[in-house]
Order: structure tokens, then sequence, then C-alpha cells
């Protein structure tokens, strides 16, 4: 599962690993964050006791802030550290950082040597492709990371001023595969199991990272199709362990985005989706969770796969015979 901000904390994860996803990351981390407002960054980078991995990626592109931060996760436990080239949002790529960085190549690589020189853990790097037409500058730049230590590097397959939507350029993958050292994992575009498994055949990746296609939906780890009674379900335990983590009032702002994102694209009324956005209380979902049974044209053991979600890209589902690259 990809670091999403504002999403994959503990209790998202634990929803994605409930269905498959053995490889997850916290939230996305800002290196200014992390460096000036610490306290507030700290449940963000809280590991559970039962996850075998864990990964935590920093966007950044100023070189002393990124060195203080590096130095504040070398005090914490992860599987590895991610550095982030790709993330196309305005307010990360107007600082030079994110997909912005990625575009100039020598300076991304000055501060990915910072990671080799900070860092207690195995790092790796998560790009966008740099030309919709010619592989030779993203495959440069993954060449440099992975020379300079990335043990596996993610492509997401859209440059930056697509963002989000558009086709996904699989050939511009393919040729990274074909051309860096270290196993590639391909993002962007995959919506739904199958999608993933169309992304490891058409560009030769040795895993998927999902993100947005992953939002209200970890049944697209193991493919399976929910019913309602368990789309209900799943959304019960995700916000119980909200709560514990953040207390009812606090959770409930944060999840609203979440129970949207699940009852999303699965049959459900508009006007009952919309009372999402009232959550306040645990008493408020439990009378969200009962109506959504009654108003299910299938009722509660009816299938509901997602019919509509919005085009993005892309935890991380293994290719069954490289399953171990990280």
């Amino acid at each position: 599962m990809a670091p999403l901000s504002g999403y994959t904390d503990l209790a998202y994860r634990h929803s994605m690993r409930r269905h498959g996803c053995r490889y997850a990351f916290t939230e996305m981390v800002d290196a200014a964050a992390l460096v000036y407002a610490r306290e507030r960054t700290r449940l963000m980078l809280t590991r559970g006791e039962d996850e075998d991995f864990l990964g935590v990626q920093l966007l950044g592109g100023a070189p002393e802030l990124l060195k203080g931060a590096i130095d504040v996760l070398n005090e914490y436990d992860f599987s590895l550290l991610d550095f982030n080239l790709g993330c196309p949002v305005p307010k990360v790529t107007k600082k030079c950082a994110g997909a912005e960085l990625g575009r100039h190549a020598d300076r991304a690589l000055e501060c990915f040597a910072l990671f080799r020189e900070r860092s207690r853990f195995p790092l790796t790097a998560k790009i966008r492709i740099l030309s919709e037409t010619d592989p030779e500058p993203t495959v440069l730049l993954a060449q440099g990371l992975a020379e300079l230590g990335a043990r596996v590097i993610t492509v997401h397959g859209r440059v930056k001023n697509a963002v989000y939507s558009g086709p996904v350029f699989y050939d511009m993958i393919s040729e990274v595969v074909k051309r860096v050292p270290v196993p590639v994992a391909g993002n962007g575009g995959m919506m739904t199991h199958a999608d993933a498994a169309e992304m490891l055949r058409r560009t030769g990746c040795h895993a998927v990272m999902f993100a947005r296609g992953a939002m209200g939906n970890p049944w697209i780890f193991d493919g399976s199709v929910p019913s309602v009674a368990e789309v209900c379900e799943e959304i019960r335990l995700h916000l119980r362990e909200m709560i514990s983590m953040y207390g009812e009032s606090d959770a409930m702002h944060l999840a609203r985005k979440m129970v949207h994102d699940y009852l999303r694209g699965r049959g459900f009324p508009g006007e009952f989706r919309g009372t999402a956005s009232r959550l306040s209380t645990e008493r408020d979902l439990e009378t969200l969770l009962a109506d959504a049974v009654k108003v299910h044209p299938g009722g509660a053991d009816a299938r509901c796969p997602r019919r509509a979600a919005p085009a993005g890209g892309g935890g991380v589902s293994d290719r069954s015979d490289r399953s171990d690259i990280f």
C-alpha cells in the first residue's frame, strides 16, 4: 500500500492487511513537518506490534531539512525509508519537492545521497516518468538512484502535469524494468485487481503499488468482492480502531472521507452516501451502517463490486515468483 497523506495510519493499514496487503507504508511525511513539528507527526509514525513490515516515505527538497528529518526517523523502527520524487500536488511541487524535484535529476540524486549517508534503513525511491515518449530521462534517474543504493524503485506511469488522470505509459515503465538492476514496482491507474495484473503483464515489473484504487477498497489486494454486510463490518472495524487512536470526535471527523470511499460506487443511493459527511459520534456510525443494509437494493447479502472510482495511481501486491523484493 502506497503512503497516502491523511490516510495510511495504523487503522487504515490494518484494514488493508485484513485483505492480504503485507507491504505498507505510514502516511507520507514532510521533512519540514518532521523537523519543526515533531510531536504532531509522532502518531503518524506509530508501528503496530503486529506489523512485520512497515516502510516510511519522506518528502522534501531542502538538504538541511532532509538531514534533520532522516536523523529523527533513525530513532524509529522501519523496514525501509523511501524518497518521494513523484508527488504532483501543487503545494508540494512549488517547493521543488516530489515530482518537481524528480524533474531535476542531478539535484534529486544529491538529495538521495544524503539518505545513503545518514539513514540506518534500507532505501527505496518513488518516481514518475519524465516523458511520455522518451524513456531515457526516466531510466537515467532510476539508474542513478540504484547506484546510490535504492533497493527498489517505484515508477508511476504518468508525467507530473498529468497528476492522476489520463493514460498510464506502460512502455516507459517497461524500459526502466529492462535497464535498471534493481526490482521495479509499477504504479498508476490501477483501480481493480485486474488492473494490477495488466500492469504486471505489460511492464514486466516485479510488484505493483496501489494507492487511490485501494481507498475504501481493501478487497483490491485479494481480488474478492464483498457483500453489503462485509463492507459495513469493515467500516465498523476500521472506525472503531480510529476512535481508540484519536478519540471519538476527532476520529469521526477524519473518517467522513473514508466512509465516503467505502460506499462510493457500490450501489448505495447518493443521498444516503451524503450522510457520511455528518458523522459525529459512534452512534451516528451505527445508525449509518444499519441504514446501509436497508437502502441498498440488494440487501445485506448482495455482492457489491465497486463500479466507479476516480482515475488515479496506485500497498504492494506481489508478483508470485518474486515475492520478497523489499
